[in-house]
């Protein structure tokens, strides 16, 4: 094995994140009807300001209170209700990534294991129990506890600190976000593996040190 350690981003890399079908939950769970047309004005407000939080101008909470203001106004309740409400079904309809398990069976004991999410702490510890991921990783790294997101150089210092700064040679960052996941680990100076599965382009000024379109495929590379 190359690597002495592996970081994985969460958010489908490891696990599918479907907003929308959390979303329908959370609200038939109030009795709303939420729709695609809902969905899509929901999203027109919360991509930017994840686009925001990445690049450090807004924080974790700002980013939880904005992106719910306009439904807690029409339903007379708090976003953070809200927020829980919705981190609470997203755990509810948690499924991991084809080949996660796989991968993770095949790498564990030959390799330690991280992960670094942009997430937010109250679906990470649910949904690894959930999934029956805990045992497989040595460090959950999250940005809000830690107070800066990808691709800031700061939250792959924590870790690197955290994992007990092993040489930077024998880690690998694996994520599906080319901006976030991608150009962080190579800031930081570590190799990266980007997961590309729904063949999106390649940005001209990132370049991971290997592509691949499914975890079945990585671990194929990794066990070679």
């Amino acid at each position: 094995m190359k690597y002495d350690w592996i970081l994985f981003d969460a958010d489908e890399t490891l696990f599918h994140f479907d907003a929308f079908k959390g979303m329908q939950l959370m609200f038939s769970r109030i009795g709303v009807e939420f729709t695609p047309s809902d969905y899509d004005h929901y999203q027109s407000v919360n991509k930017p300001l994840w686009v925001a939080y990445q690049n450090g101008t807004i924080d974790a909470q700002e980013l939880k209170h904005t992106r719910f203001q306009q439904w807690a106004n029409q339903l007379e309740t708090t976003t953070s209700e809200l927020n829980l409400a919705f981190l609470h079904a997203m755990a509810d309809i948690c499924t991991l990534l084809p080949g996660a398990k796989e991968l993770m069976d095949a790498l564990y004991g030959k390799v330690k294991m991280g992960i670094i999410t942009n997430g937010f702490t109250d679906l990470q510890a649910v949904r690894l129990e959930k999934t029956g991921m805990s045992q497989y990783f040595e460090h959950v790294i999250i940005s809000e506890q830690v107070g800066v997101a990808k691709p800031d150089a700061a939250i792959f210092s924590h870790a690197h600190e955290k994992m007990g700064a092993p040489c930077k040679s024998k880690i690998l960052m694996v994520g599906d976000n080319q901006h976030s996941d991608i150009l962080g680990g190579l800031n930081f100076g570590i190799e990266t593996c980007w997961l590309n599965r729904a063949d999106t382009p390649q940005d001209e000024a990132i370049t991971p040190h290997f592509t691949v379109t499914s975890l079945h495929e990585l671990k194929q590379i990794l066990m070679a």
